[in-house]
């Protein structure tokens, strides 16, 4: 399976997982003038971005707030993840967000799993 069909099928499947997904592409092109513009939100940053709807139990005040979700996704088949990448995702990881690289719909299960019962 391509990157970009599991990308697409990760994005169909995340709001019946209690996520909120979209594309983050990142690059640079060049404009008419020859002028290099930048795209995305940095490099490194993941593939999915978005985030959860999740309620801060009682003893954390009693609100829902929106925990950031950053997901990686790279080929079952062998799609390496870049240096750039890996701290984007243990920055991520240390922020205390919902951060991961998945090969499959099943593996964007687990790695939003332990939010779902939170939701709101």
């Amino acid at each position: 399976m391509s990157e970009s069909k599991l990308v697409r099928l990760c994005l169909a499947a995340a709001p019946t997982l209690g996520a909120r997904l979209f594309r983050n592409n990142v690059g640079k092109l060049q404009d008419r003038r020859g002028t290099w513009v930048a795209y995305g939100l940095y490099p490194g940053s993941p593939d999915l971005v978005g985030w959860m709807p999740v309620t801060i139990r009682p003893e954390d005040v009693g609100r829902t707030v929106a925990l950031f979700v950053g997901i990686e996704a790279k080929r079952p088949d062998g799609g390496r993840v870049s240096e750039d990448q890996r701290r984007f995702l243990t920055a991520l990881e240390t922020a205390g967000a919902v951060q991961g690289v998945v090969r499959s719909v099943a593996e964007l299960e687990t790695v939003l799993a332990p939010w779902r019962g939170r939701q709101p």
